[in-house]
């Protein structure tokens, strides 16, 4: 049983650097923008109708403790946590969600590992998931261009649009 009636429409929700989103609906949209070697991840179970969005930024928490108590969904490992939870507590089944993930571009061109925020991101999303046994059904990161993400209620579907081009996850 959901905790929110399902909505008709959800509107169109833009999210910027740390936006975490949830709704139950039946048509609208979470979109982000700029996603350079920041992570957007979109969850939807479709049989609840409960679809969720998050735009993070940096990989770990802990290594800035007052901005990841002010900003927790800025981190990839917190924020995947309270991504998870809103979509729960929305009704979402945590076992049939559809996971995809778009970003983690090498934005600087700096193979430096104190600087690969991008891969450092990566890493920590592959970790999280893998210790919970989540499967990424779609995927597009890496490469050197920043993409937008467009998660659709009605169909269920990711666009992902970078150089003009469009395609769906």
């Amino acid at each position: 049983m959901s905790a929110e009636p399902l909505a008709a429409d959800a509107g169109r929700v833009v999210l910027g650097i740390g936006g975490l989103a949830a709704r139950r609906a039946a048509a609208g949209s979470l979109v982000t923008h700029a996603l350079g070697s920041c992570l957007g991840i979109v969850v939807h179970d479709r049989y609840s109708q409960v679809g969720g969005m998050l735009h993070a930024q940096l990989p770990l928490g802990q290594l800035s403790p007052e901005r990841a108590k002010d900003s927790p969904s800025l981190f990839v490992d917190l924020g995947i946590a309270l991504l998870f939870k809103a979509v729960v507590a929305l009704g979402a089944d945590k076992r049939k969600l559809r996971v995809v993930v778009a970003g983690g571009a090498n934005m600087t061109g700096s193979i430096a590992d104190q600087f690969d925020i991008a891969n450092r991101n990566l890493t920590v999303m592959r970790k999280i998931f893998w210790q919970q046994g989540i499967l990424v059904a779609g995927e597009d990161t890496g490469g050197g261009q920043p993409r937008t993400m467009t998660f659709d209620f009605a169909s269920g579907s990711t666009q992902i649009e970078s150089q003009g081009k469009r395609h769906t996850l």
